[in-house]
């Protein structure tokens, strides 16, 4: 099993997993080529009975829509130079037997997205992924008049990049409320899917707070909306003609629509967008634990009434989870009053909470109810142990996280760290985002922090044992 961003696409011209068309590849977006169901942090919703007659309602005026938003939709174009991590996994091969023709630092990069102007003066917001490594960017009104934009900022975890242009008087969409939002709401998106202007396509809400594997961070809303790769950063529109979300991916095996898209909520979307504008970053909150999802047997295992919660399976050192006194084997239940359904749903929520905050958690522990309390760390300040991680990583060119309990069953792993971004000695020696990290040096690995002290032992060289696909092979790289 390869976990590489195969069947998670970013819906921007040139950015799609199956390979760049343009020059770009996908950041790892989805660490597992199956593409296994998201878990849903939608409430339980009640059926209707038999006898409950259900009225028909009459579908939104579209034309409408998009004529009172056409010219506030715009097209985004960029240049720059490719960095070689950025290269994609098709463009090159590596030490698994292939051709080894690395695309040279420098390349030129061109990709195309969408966009949309939320104030007159030429305010924007799109995807964070359609300006990744940017050099240039342009815009594209409706009426064909271009400009230099300038990067206000862009924030990957949550994927939003706030835009400026310099116009004045300029068209604008209407903003509302994404957690009105119910399954089987019509919405509407447009942008430019291939690079096809001002392009819209209908459907419906098919589900709220998708959590994507690799991709925790963000309630996704979930549409069968025609979205291809050029709709990134593009709006989604409800019924009333307001902006409710912010086109970002797609499930595909062949980076093309296939019936499933996901857009980031516009309330998370103008949490960021008034931070990048205040001060040019985004600031997100962490608690410090490893959750996984709660299901049956483990609800009948830890005496749950149902299978709800994001049970704890590691407390970070000096994390804010661990000065709250929380323990390896807790069920958050409850997230600052709000339940917690799943794993992703606290995520989220823990995302936006911002750090120096009290949370109040209720959690599970031994059968009973208990109430702890909680000051919000911050992302972007990681403890001791994580720098000291961040430096062995750094060290290896390398970003990596522990495979999640899913994905180790799914790929028949015992343990391993999924490799999300490679530059430097590992991107030399042919390493890739997606590759698997199974061992050093023939010790089997099952943590960052074990990683960190299997290095110090060495002083020139380590041995990585690498898994793409079903191919094993071992690489060494030099720590000179």
């Amino acid at each position: 099993m390869q976990f590489h961003p195969r069947t998670l696409a970013l819906a921007a011209t040139g950015i799609f997993a199956v390979g760049a068309v343009t020059g770009w590849a996908a950041p790892n977006r989805l660490a597992s080529n199956t593409a296994t169901p998201a878990t849903s942090m939608a409430s339980p919703v009640t059926p209707a009975t038999a006898t409950n007659a259900i009225a028909p309602t009459t579908a939104p005026n579209y034309r409408a829509i998009v004529a009172q938003n056409q010219a506030a939709v715009v097209g985004i174009t960029t240049a720059g130079a490719l960095d070689v991590s950025s290269s994609s996994p098709n463009d090159h091969r590596g030490p698994f037997g292939d051709d080894d023709m690395p695309r040279p630092r420098g390349s030129p990069m061109h990709a195309q997205g969408s966009g949309f102007i939320v104030s007159s003066d030429g305010l924007l917001l799109t995807n964070a992924h359609v300006v990744d490594g940017a050099k240039q960017v342009t815009v594209k009104l409706s009426d064909h008049r271009e400009f230099k934009a300038k990067v206000l900022g862009a924030d990957k975890t949550s994927d939003i990049a706030v835009l400026k242009i310099d116009g004045r008087a300029l068209s604008t969409v209407r903003l509302g409320n994404s957690d009105e939002l119910a399954v089987g709401d019509y919405v509407l998106a447009i942008g430019e899917p291939f690079g096809l202007e001002e392009t819209a396509t209908a459907g419906i809400v098919s589900a709220k707070g998708r959590s994507l594997p690799g991709d925790g961070y963000v309630p996704f809303i979930q549409t069968d909306a025609a979205v291809n790769p050029g709709n990134s950063g593009g709006p989604l529109f409800n019924a009333s003609g307001e902006v409710v979300g912010i086109n970002s991916q797609i499930y595909s095996n062949s980076g093309g629509y296939q019936g499933v898209a996901f857009a980031i909520p516009i309330n998370l979307a103008e949490q960021i967008k008034d931070q990048i504008v205040a001060s040019g970053k985004v600031q997100h909150g962490r608690l410090g634990v490893e959750v996984q999802n709660i299901d049956q047997s483990l609800a009948d295992s830890f005496r749950l009434k149902s299978p709800a919660g994001a049970l704890i399976s590691n407390v970070e050192p000096d994390s804010a989870a661990a000065h709250a006194g929380l323990q390896a084997g807790d069920v958050i239940v409850k997230y600052n009053d709000s339940p917690i359904a799943d794993a992703g749903q606290l995520s989220a929520r823990v995302n936006m909470t911002p750090p120096g905050d009290k949370a109040t958690l209720e959690i599970w522990r031994q059968s009973k109810l208990i109430a702890v309390s909680a000051r919000i760390g911050s992302a972007t300040e990681p403890t001791a142990a994580q720098g000291s991680d961040a430096q062995a990583q750094a060290t290896l060119g390398l970003t990596l996280r522990p495979l999640k309990p899913d994905e180790r069953h799914n790929a028949g792993l015992s343990g391993g760290l999924v490799v999300e971004d490679v530059q430097g000695r590992a991107a030399e020696a042919g390493i890739r985002p997606g590759d698997v990290v199974l061992s050093v040096d023939g010790t089997p690995l099952q943590s960052i922090p074990q990683l960190r002290d299997l290095m110090h032992s060495h002083d020139k060289q380590i041995a990585l044992l690498i898994q793409r696909g079903d191919n094993r092979l071992f690489v060494p790289i030099s720590l000179g």
